[in-house]
């Protein structure tokens, strides 16, 4: 729901009063006495707020720290002071240091005041559209890179496997959407399209050297419980026998979800080369009080029932599952 009310701090009761009747049949209205009590309501109701209209000279603080606070922690807040006209310098300094977007001063003209009310209120309502639209193109741009790593990492597998890696690298994905792997966290006024390629591709590098590292550090003993042992001992947890606990989630999810420029270290490749290895069945479990909460637990299947042979889109469904978390 995009905000639609206006705040407006003053200290002196009767203008808030005079005001509220004013403004009101134009929207909703909340009011506040000084400028910590309009930071305290921006920070409990931000979401809520449209414009913000101050009053410059209050006790304690001027209307402008306040301004300059939503600036900071609301900036799709239209923001508006109102000044007395001996003030009028100080409103022309908020301006041209970008604390504001208008000016009005008092006393105040009816129907000025509703015309600069109305226009802060449309430009509030782009605003909103204008960052509801970045939001879902940062979304779609964090699904691509998600399901981008997946695909390169599938690559990378084939080439650190002996035979078919697709059924480790089902694992792989499926004990990644279980994790409820997120969206990479990208900054996308930093990276621009060439340089995101270059940062991709020197951690994919990264992931294929330390993926060569791992397969020849585990070894040709692929029992099970040695196997596990060496799986243990890599991500520093203890074994029993056929099985393990880790932690936490984080080795399942870390080569997907890392920021972008962000080079995998040493543990992150440990469960992607593991199962790429042991190119066998193993069962991932969730903890029961949910996937973010207690220890995840690695083992061998409870049967020794085969599984299914490994459907030739596997990864375009992966794909899609990842993304849809």
């Amino acid at each position: 729901m995009s905000p639609d009310k206006i705040l407006f701090v003053d200290d002196e009761p009767m203008a808030i009063k005079y005001f509220e009747r004013l403004v009101s049949p134009l929207a909703p209205v909340i009011t506040a006495l000084s400028v910590e009590q309009g930071k305290a309501v921006l920070r409990e109701r931000g979401g809520e707020i449209a414009v913000l209209v101050s009053d410059q000279r209050m006790p304690g603080a001027h209307g402008n720290e306040l301004l300059g606070y939503a600036r900071e922690f609301h900036p799709g807040i239209v923001r508006m002071l109102t000044t007395a006209y001996s003030e009028i310098g100080e409103a022309i300094e908020a301006i041209n240091s970008g604390e504001i977007y208008r000016y009005i001063t008092k006393p105040w003209d009816l129907g000025s005041l509703h015309a600069d009310l109305r226009n802060a209120l449309e430009l509030a309502t782009l605003r909103s559209e204008r960052d509801q639209l970045a939001h879902e193109k940062l979304l779609v741009q964090q699904r691509q890179l998600l399901g981008s790593r997946l695909a390169s990492l599938a690559m990378l597998g084939a080439g650190a496997t002996r035979g078919d890696s697709s059924a480790a690298m089902q694992r792989y994905a499926r004990s990644a959407i279980a994790a409820h792997c997120s969206m990479p966290a990208t900054d996308w006024h930093k990276w621009d399209y060439a340089g995101l390629l270059q940062a991709e591709a020197q951690r994919g590098m990264a992931i294929a050297r330390e993926l060569g590292r791992w397969q020849a550090e585990f070894g040709e003993d692929r029992t099970a419980e040695r196997a596990f042992a060496q799986l243990a001992q890599a991500l520093g947890v203890q074994s029993q026998g056929a099985s393990l606990q880790l932690p936490s989630a984080a080795p399942l999810t870390a080569l997907l979800n890392a920021a972008p420029g962000q080079l995998p270290q040493a543990s992150d490749t440990v469960w992607l080369a593991w199962l790429l290895w042991w190119n066998r069945p193993v069962q991932v479990q969730a903890p029961s009080a949910g996937p973010q909460t207690g220890a995840w637990t690695v083992q061998l299947p409870a049967t020794d029932s085969a599984e299914p042979p490994v459907p030739a889109d596997w990864l375009e469904r992966m794909i899609e599952d990842l993304v849809d978390i």
